[in-house]
Order: C-alpha cells, then sequence, then structure tokens
C-alpha cells in the first residue's frame, strides 16, 4: 500500500486551470503542452473512443515530463486496473467518472497515494445532493452534464447541462465544470459557475476521439480570454 503522501499539484495558485481531456496521439499532446493546459487527461476505459492502452499511456506519460498534470481517468475501475495505471502512467491525479462511493474514494487515495478528482453527473439539482460527502474526500470536484440513459459512457458526450444549477454553489474544494465545452461557450460557463477549472473533450474533436490541434489551441485561447476578462469585472 502506497502512502498518502500526494505530489505538490504546481497550477493550484493559477485562478483558472485550463484541462483537455481525452488525448491519445504525441502530436495532440504536444499542441495542447505547447498551447498551455494545466492538466492533460488520459482515458483508461474501455468503451470510450478515447480509450489507451497501457503501453501507449506509458509513452504519452513520457511525453508530459513535468511540463502539465497528469490525469488518469477510469470508470469504477478495480484495484488491479489502478495498479496497471499507476505503472504505465504514474498519474498526478485520479479522474473518477462513474459511480464510486464516498468510502472507495477513500480508499483509492489510501492505497495509491494520489488526489483524486471526483465526477458528479449533472441534471438537475438533485444531482448535487451527495456533494458533502464526496468534498470531504476529493480533492477537487468536476460537474459534468448526466448522460442519457442509453448512454454507453459517462462522459466526453459533447453536451452541456444548466450551468446555473451551480450559480449559488459553495464547496470547501476546488471544483471545475465540463460537458459541451468549446471555445465558443467556455467564457459564459466560466461566467456562470465561477469555476475554478474547465475540462474539455469533445469540444475539441472533429470526430469521436480525433482530437483538432487548431480547435485546442482555440479552446485554451477562449478560456484564458475568460479569466482575464472576470478578473477586469472583478476589479470595476
Amino acid at each position: 500500500m502506497a502512502s498518502l503522501c500526494f505530489e505538490p499539484l504546481s497550477v493550484e495558485n493559477m485562478s483558472l486551470l485550463v484541462k483537455i481531456c481525452g488525448l491519445s496521439t504525441p502530436e495532440t499532446l504536444e499542441t495542447a503542452l505547447e498551447a498551455g493546459a494545466d492538466m492533460v487527461g488520459f482515458v483508461f476505459f474501455p468503451p470510450s473512443p478515447r480509450h489507451l492502452s497501457l503501453e501507449a499511456g506509458r509513452e504519452l506519460g513520457r511525453q508530459v515530463k513535468r511540463r502539465a498534470l497528469k490525469v488518469a481517468l477510469t470508470v469504477d475501475a478495480d484495484d488491479a486496473t489502478l495498479d496497471n495505471i499507476m505503472d504505465a502512467l504514474s498519474p498526478d491525479i485520479f479522474q473518477l467518472h462513474g459511480t464510486e462511493s464516498v468510502a472507495r474514494l477513500r480508499d483509492i487515495r489510501q492505497r495509491f497515494g494520489r488526489p483524486v478528482m471526483k465526477v458528479v453527473p449533472v441534471a438537475t439539482s438533485a444531482d448535487l445532493a451527495g456533494l458533502p460527502g464526496y468534498a470531504e474526500v476529493a480533492e477537487r470536484i468536476l460537474f459534468d452534464a448526466r448522460a442519457p440513459k442509453d448512454a454507453t459512457r459517462p462522459g466526453g458526450l459533447g453536451a452541456p447541462f444548466d450551468w446555473h444549477l451551480l450559480g449559488n454553489l459553495e464547496l470547501n474544494v476546488p471544483y471545475m465544470v465540463s460537458g459541451g465545452l468549446n471555445a465558443d461557450n467556455v467564457a459564459e460557463a466560466v461566467r456562470v459557475t465561477r469555476a475554478g477549472g474547465v475540462d474539455v473533450s469533445s469540444g475539441v474533436e472533429n470526430a469521436p476521439g480525433v482530437k483538432d490541434p487548431e480547435m485546442i489551441k482555440a479552446f485554451i485561447r477562449a478560456a484564458r480570454a475568460s479569466q482575464d476578462a472576470n478578473q477586469e469585472l472583478s476589479v470595476r
């Protein structure tokens, strides 16, 4: 069992974190890194078109070095799967995108010695009921649109949720927003939710699982511009 000693999250002092998720090629990963992504996400979930093999994850992880935080996205993964991901990617944080309980989050933190980011799917205000429990354990919360009942995966579907549901949110941990974000709407998402970070996957793709370098750069530019605009409004 790993000791619970987290590596410092070197981007924590920034006012807005930008995460590009579902990266799967050296070229698009390099684009995200050079454009200034704070977090780069790698998907280990076979039903997803963005799923990586362990060997591909290993190679992409080596490419990142320390230029951004490496995020491993899993869905209700067992310990053996997480062990393999740790060995291949050595992620800085686990993004838990399934139905993991508060107890499971605690177990993962203790066993693997890494921070966890719990994804909370949102469709109505009722979906926020479990937040207090997750906030006691997770280092970060990520709000995503709730997938339709017939969906084969919980995220990366390109659908936004009603951001106003987070309008009066008070959490004692940082939170990010995802779901249907793109370069055109990220500023509005940040303004409405007051989120400390944004996460995009399908919004920078020209086909499921196929990232577009120009869309990645445009999204990061738009996110940074929204940060500057919000800071300017706050000092008026």
